[in-house]
């Protein structure tokens, strides 16, 4: 079931680049962050409310809130950068320089949360590697 919503995340993302790039062009990357950002926080309340969630954020631990905390702010960093990315290159160069955080996950999810990789893995990465250094070259 994750590839499925894997490949549904890979085309929502690359709806995003797309409709992002058109948003920004007249205003100001972090003003659009921060209306994407809201759009993105009424949405979530409102399944979690929906799904009658809410009563479980008692139930939240504190360590579990540090690291999703600072999964907020790596995210919202993330998002003020790709905007301003965006604004001032081309999406079809910008979004796929920005995968090279999958390359990057790759490395930190081997150093800090010992996860195995593989030939695949590591082939796969050095191509997501290589094609975004093409994108970056002239």
């Amino acid at each position: 079931m994750w590839k499925y919503y894997a490949l549904l995340s890979a085309f929502f993302a690359a709806l995003t680049a797309v409709f992002a790039k058109i948003g920004v062009k007249d205003i100001n990357p972090d003003l659009a962050t921060a209306i994407r950002t809201t759009v993105i926080l009424i949405i979530t309340w409102g399944i979690v409310c929906c799904e009658r969630q809410i009563a479980s954020i008692r139930e939240v631990s504190t360590h579990t809130w540090l690291f999703l905390v600072l999964s907020g702010v790596a995210t919202g960093l993330s998002w003020l950068f790709y905007f301003k990315a965006l604004q001032t290159g081309d999406v079809s160069r910008v979004a796929p320089v920005d995968k090279l955080s999958v390359v990057m996950t790759i490395c930190l999810s081997f150093l800090f949360l010992k996860e195995p990789t593989t030939p695949r893995v590591i082939i796969g990465a050095l191509f997501i590697t290589c094609g975004s250094i093409l994108m970056l070259l002239k």
